[in-house]
């Protein structure tokens, strides 16, 4: 007989790549993982995946059984969904992914009233600062701070994000206050590397500038980014949702040069051919009525 909790050992793996990942996800030991797949594949009578000491790979009939099974698990979760908001409760699994930075300074707070005002949802939030593939990295949506490039995902905005160049006061007393763009490419810069550029780009009233500075730092997270900047190390171009608190005490201050750095939007997406739950639009409309518009890191 094949059990339900087998199903979902397998797919796990599948998405995962490894037992001890889909284990994490799961909340589950590995050995309780391994079980229940060599039981499912007991009862398929094959082997659905090849196990080696180095790595884990999905056989012919692996790989045949696996659309089959996403669907299962898929349709499972659904009605699960279906049947809580028949009672209009909000409950079931949820799993959504984040950027570091955001995450930890806002997202987060912001999702604590939301679960305990609804005591069924089980949120699972990765926070990382790669590229994640909303549909094959098994999530139900992904906030992004930037512009949504993939077409089989639907975008809706959360809030408006505006860039500042800031300077610790102890920078600008030592090496100046730049006022133009091309007094800025005399300077320092602090550098985000995951944009996979490392020029600024400011909007003027006619084009798009682009400039250049010398780097003292490159490193993929805004918040050593700021602390950089409050070190005095250079100028960081940053979102005001990331060093709105430092320009407050001063620690940082603002830079003006004549031209306003490109703007962004932070933007949730969730997969077109997925079923969107009830539980997944609250958390947005919880999440946009708590940033807010103008966002309260702007106001």
């Amino acid at each position: 007989m094949i059990k339900l909790d087998g199903i979902a050992a397998f797919v796990a793996v599948a998405e995962a790549g490894s037992i001890s990942e889909a284990a994490r996800r799961l909340r589950l030991s590995k050995s309780v993982v391994s079980e229940r797949l060599t039981e499912l594949e007991r009862a398929l009578g094959t082997s659905l995946l090849h196990r080696t000491t180095r790595r884990l790979s999905i056989t012919d009939d692996g790989l045949a059984f696996r659309a089959r099974a996403n669907r299962i698990m898929q349709e499972v979760v659904d009605a699960a969904a279906e049947v809580s908001e028949r009672r209009s409760s909000l409950a079931g699994p949820l799993r959504i992914a984040g950027p570091v930075s955001f995450g930890t300074l806002h997202l987060g707070p912001a999702l604590y009233p939301f679960l305990r005002d609804n005591p069924g949802i089980d949120l699972t939030l990765d926070l990382d600062d790669r590229f994640i593939n909303v549909a094959a990295d098994g999530y139900d949506a992904v906030i992004r701070h930037g512009p949504i490039a993939e077409t089989d995902l639907i975008a809706k905005p959360l809030a408006p994000s505006r860039r500042v160049l800031v300077a610790s006061p102890d920078y600008l007393l030592h090496r100046g206050r730049p006022r133009s763009i091309a007094e800025l490419e005399d300077h320092r810069a602090i550098v985000y590397t995951n944009r996979g550029t490392v020029d600024w780009r400011f909007q003027t009233r006619d084009s798009t500038v682009i400039a250049r500075a010398a780097s003292s730092l490159h490193v993929n997270n805004g918040l050593v980014m700021r602390d950089a900047a409050i070190a005095g190390l250079g100028i960081a171009l940053l979102p005001t949702f990331m060093v709105h608190a430092a320009l407050t005490t001063e620690a940082l201050n603002m830079i003006d040069i004549g031209a306003e750095p490109e703007s962004a939007v932070v933007h949730i997406a969730y997969p077109k051919n997925k079923r969107v739950s009830a539980k997944l639009y609250a958390l947005i409309e919880c999440l946009r009525r708590t940033f807010g518009d103008p966002p309260y890191w702007d106001r």
